[in-house]
């Protein structure tokens, strides 16, 4: 069986909302980083335990917030000993505009985990990009790196339209099935 870790941030509770439900997709344990950047020590044990982690920030002005940059720069130590090298990684994030330059954050949770030696997995899932498409649809807002949600800034999150958070799912299961085969063909 297969350990996934999903971290995250969350300023304002909607990135906690898609953590949960790519946590609930994967079968993961989560992760917090907290209002100053940190992380428990013992978290640091279950990242190194794991077999594949999912990182989640939301996109504030165009990147990551500081609080993920933080958790991310201390991960340099793990780095320092090649602690996640191989180690099957994803990443999710969200905006309150459609766009909101999220393929940016994602860039740079794809770079962290290549920085770390890791295996990246890719949505794998076609957009929903016809004239028939909504909002309820999965993958609508067109992503392939990894998870993009929409969080509209004047309302909780109740209002992430259900085909994001249907994706967020969906991803997640799609990470821990990738790392349940590299672990198979490992003991192969």
């Amino acid at each position: 069986m297969t350990k996934t870790v999903v971290v995250y941030y969350s300023g304002y509770g909607h990135t906690k909302l898609v953590a949960e439900t790519v946590a609930e997709g994967a079968g993961a344990e989560l992760i917090a980083i907290d209002a100053e950047g940190n992380i428990a020590e013992a978290d640091w044990d279950t990242l190194a335990a794991a077999d594949a982690i999912i990182f989640g920030a939301p996109t504030y002005m165009g990147g990551a917030p500081w609080q993920f940059k933080k958790f991310a720069d201390a991960s340099s130590k793990v780095w320092f000993g090649s602690g996640w090298k191989d180690k099957v990684f994803g990443g999710f994030t969200n905006s309150a505009s459609l766009n909101g330059d999220k393929q940016i954050t994602l860039t740079y949770l794809q770079t962290l985990a290549s920085q770390h030696g890791g295996i990246w997995v890719s949505l794998g899932m076609l957009p929903a990009n016809t004239q028939a498409a909504t909002r309820e649809d999965m993958n609508n807002l067109g992503g392939s790196v990894g998870v993009l949600v929409q969080s509209p800034s004047d309302a909780g999150n109740d209002a992430i339209p259900s085909g994001d958070l249907d994706t967020a799912k969906a991803y997640g299961a799609r990470v821990a099935a990738v790392a349940a085969r590299f672990a198979a063909a490992a003991a192969a």
